[in-house]
């Protein structure tokens, strides 16, 4: 029998993709409020990998990641994704628009020394269930000095760009457990 050992903190990272700049700024302000500061931003990235937000977002979507300065619990996740649930639908409610149903797209995750970890509401086959119905997806793993991906990674999450940042989230996470 294995021994029951506590966890390091991880990295709290949130996604979000919209039209709008503001949209943006939304999340952002949001998480700085709720989290405090933001250690790492990444650039706005064109979302245009799969038209499957068309229909829902629009196009023309932009992407961003910000990476919270203070290490959470790996069990915060499922709260984590309810709240940006409940971010989502205020910014919608807020910002009505006849031309998008949802203006903004909100992606909370952890990150730590070995794999990213995106929270979804929806189960798949290699998904597992975390807790208030929420479930927990290894989107990109580290391996070799690099990352990689499964056959179920979003397209976006191929792209170097988030791939430079992810391991600049790395390089600083590392950082923080030699403190």
């Amino acid at each position: 029998m294995g021994d029951i050992q506590s966890q390091r903190p991880v990295l709290l990272v949130i996604g979000a993709f919209g039209q709008t700049k503001d949209s943006l700024e939304f999340v952002y302000d949001k998480a700085v409020e709720q989290w405090g500061a933001v250690q790492l931003i990444s650039p706005l990235f064109e979302f245009d990998q799969t038209t499957y937000y068309c229909e829902t977002m629009g196009s023309d979507l932009k992407k961003q990641f910000w990476a919270l300065k203070t290490l959470i619990d790996q069990g915060e996740l499922p709260k984590i994704k309810h709240l940006t649930n409940e971010w989502e639908a205020e910014y919608a409610d807020k910002y009505k628009s006849e031309h998008v149903a949802r203006p903004v797209n909100i992606d909370p995750g952890y990150l730590t020394e070995a794999k990213l970890v995106l929270a979804t509401t929806k189960d798949r086959d290699h998904r597992l269930y975390l807790a208030e119905g929420i479930f927990g997806e290894v989107t990109l793993y580290y391996q070799r000095r690099q990352w990689k991906s499964s056959h179920w990674t979003y397209p976006d999450y191929l792209t170097a760009g988030y791939h430079q940042f992810f391991s600049d989230c790395r390089n600083f996470l590392r950082e923080q457990y030699q403190d």
